[in-house]
């Protein structure tokens, strides 16, 4: 008869088990499908930024919700206001978008499922975003800025993310044309992720990949 001990450790064998392959098929689902469909992920999302629309939007409060009236997990960033998707992606060519309502200062783009919570995307090197700031736009990626001329302040814009190709767009959703292309170093799941410093941001999921890009 095993001992009790020993009983606990198969016991949790089989538990990290079942989450990866719970894991896995939520992988394999994502590379089977030509869209992705996410929501935004409560429980990664800075004290300071709220969901809404049923967790597709993103508002910034200045003054936030009290830190020790969140449930603290590790999953959540911890220093700075990002928030990520629920959908990781280990493959495949994704589209998606992103309504911009009155923020003059945020970053959309995708982070590894992984990256530091203590970090923010576009400084992390595990993060590759486009950044809107001081009525500039910028590609960020290990730790390098990127000016990105003749865009302006588009109300809706177009994320592109090639995951074999290891490329990340910025495309302008009313004309259908790529705006900047990073280049990319993706090794594992990478998530949408999301940061801003005033206003609202407003996901749209699920769309297909646009047949001219």
């Amino acid at each position: 008869m095993a001992s009790p001990m020993r009983a606990v450790i198969l016991g949790s064998r089989a538990l990290r088990c079942l989450r990866a392959a719970a894991l896995q098929t939520n992988y394999t689902a994502v590379c089977c499908r030509r869209e992705i469909s996410f929501k935004l992920d409560e429980k990664t999302a800075h004290s300071s930024l709220d969901l809404s629309k049923k967790d597709t939007a993103v508002i910034y409060r200045i003054l936030g919700i009290d830190p020790s009236k969140v449930l603290q997990t590790p999953e959540r960033f911890r220093e700075w206001a990002v928030v990520l998707g629920d959908t990781p992606i280990v493959s495949g060519r994704h589209y998606w978008e992103v309504t911009v309502k009155k923020s003059n200062e945020f970053r959309i783009g995708v982070a590894d499922a992984d990256m530091s919570r203590d970090e923010c995307i576009g400084v992390s090197n595990q993060s590759w975003v486009f950044a809107y700031s001081h009525k500039k736009w910028n590609g960020m990626v290990v730790k390098k800025i990127i000016p990105i001329t003749n865009i302006g302040h588009p109300s809706k814009v177009g994320i592109l993310l090639d995951y074999e190709g290891r490329k990340l767009s910025l495309v302008d959703s009313e004309k259908g044309s790529l705006i900047h292309t990073l280049k990319a170093d993706f090794r594992g799941p990478v998530l949408p992720a999301f940061a801003l410093w005033d206003g609202e941001l407003l996901t749209h999921s699920g769309l297909d990949v646009p047949a001219h890009l």
